[in-house]
């Protein structure tokens, strides 16, 4: 993800909701030249190793970009620490996602906790049913 002249970075989740997906044509990069396409919805990084920078630097380098939201997945801490952008460019800490119409990340937080007691598959089946619970009440 660029945008030429100005900055780049290698997010670990990109989110594109609605339209204005970038699309490829054989033979062309994998890369998302922001000044072609719209900036995600949301980016993410998964920090282990590089959780001091993905707090520091590439949030700075999102907010550069105009993200409007972004997430640090610290693995170890079992955390997720997410940031919506504000109107001074600046991120502020939010406990729900506005990307994802009100997710909880409290119920993110829950879900690595269920990784590190279970198998991948079995913390997957109980987001899927803690979502379609969420979408049955809303």
């Amino acid at each position: 993800m660029e945008k030429p002249n100005t900055r780049a970075a290698s997010p670990d989740i990109v989110l594109y909701i609605s339209e204005g997906i970038p699309q490829w044509q054989e033979g062309e990069l994998r890369r998302i030249n922001l000044s072609q396409w719209r900036v995600p919805d949301l980016v993410g990084e998964v920090g282990d190793t590089t959780l001091a920078t993905d707090l520091d630097e590439k949030k700075q380098i999102y907010a550069d970009l105009s993200i409007p939201e972004y997430w640090v997945i610290d693995v170890k801490g079992k955390r997720v620490l997410a940031f919506r952008l504000q109107a001074d460019g600046k991120y502020q800490q939010c406990a729900s996602s506005v990307t994802l119409a009100g997710l909880s990340i409290s119920l993110l937080e829950q879900t690595l906790e269920r990784l590190s007691e279970g198998t991948n598959i079995s913390a997957a089946g109980w987001f899927a049913q803690a979502i379609a619970s969420l979408s049955a009440t809303g």
